[in-house]
């Protein structure tokens, strides 16, 4: 799609809507995710579970991609495949999901901490979660795309993390991807300008060490090129003005956490 689809205020609900599913599934991931369970075991609920509500799982065989989930340890960045990896205490699980609903997308993504992290780990979390909730506040009529990748890339640069630059977020709805990319740098004031009907995945993508990054040969994973660990936050937003309008939410995976804690 090479121009940008304006979302009208009906359609935007239909995004809510597959936003919110996709939250929920997160937080059914939430429920299980642990010690002792494999990442494969945590795509097989997450598959059943959007099925079960109505929904196809957007990222099953998306230009080939064989799961429901991405599902991302460590130092894998994002686009991990679910495995028979055995998660630990200590590890940091990045799960990105995606849903169709009534022909609209919904787009989220969250890092889970499994049990006691160590503060360097905490910290990269809390950052990279920070950058999301600062890029959303300049997600509104009237600022630019630089402004939101810089609120991004200030923040990050600042704790000394490193900002992926080959992967990017993106407009979605209609499609899974769509125009204008969303980077998670940039200059302020420059780029295009954000308008009312826009509706924006904003996924920070944080190093703990090195930008860098290396592709694997499935043609999907990709790793901290120095392997240390990263961190992944995403939502759904549309550009509203004054206050950007976020349509996925974390309240259903932090209340399910907060239980288990």
């Amino acid at each position: 799609m090479s121009k940008i689809y304006y979302k009208s205020p009906e359609e935007i609900e239909l995004i809510r809507e597959s936003s919110l599913l996709v939250s929920k599934t997160l937080a059914e991931v939430a429920k299980i995710i642990g010690p002792g369970m494999t990442t494969k075991q945590l795509n097989t609920v997450a598959e059943t579970y959007m099925k079960d509500n109505g929904a196809i799982p957007a990222f099953l065989n998306y230009n080939g991609f064989p799961y429901a989930l991405c599902i991302s340890p460590n130092e894998q960045v994002v686009h991990g495949f679910p495995s028979d990896y055995v998660i630990q205490e200590g590890d940091l699980i990045s799960v990105d999901c995606g849903v169709i609903k009534n022909n609209f997308f919904g787009d989220s993504a969250y890092t889970f901490s499994i049990g006691e992290i160590s503060p360097e780990r905490q910290k990269l979390v809390d950052i990279t979660q920070e950058c999301l909730v600062r890029a959303i506040d300049k997600a509104v009529v009237g600022s630019r795309i630089g402004d939101v990748g810089y609120a991004v890339q200030s923040l990050a640069e600042a704790n000394g993390f490193g900002v992926v630059r080959e992967l990017v977020g993106h407009g979605v709805g209609v499609k899974l991807h769509e125009k204008p990319e969303v980077p998670n740098y940039g200059r302020r004031g420059t780029g295009m300008k954000l308008e009312d009907g826009m509706v924006i995945a904003i996924e920070p993508m944080i190093n703990a060490g090195t930008a860098n990054i290396k592709f694997w040969s499935d043609g999907w994973t990709v790793t901290s090129r120095d392997n240390q660990p990263s961190a992944h936050f995403e939502h759904t937003v549309a550009i509203k003005r004054g206050k950007a309008d976020v349509l996925s939410t974390f309240s259903f995976i932090e209340e399910v956490l907060k239980e288990k804690r």
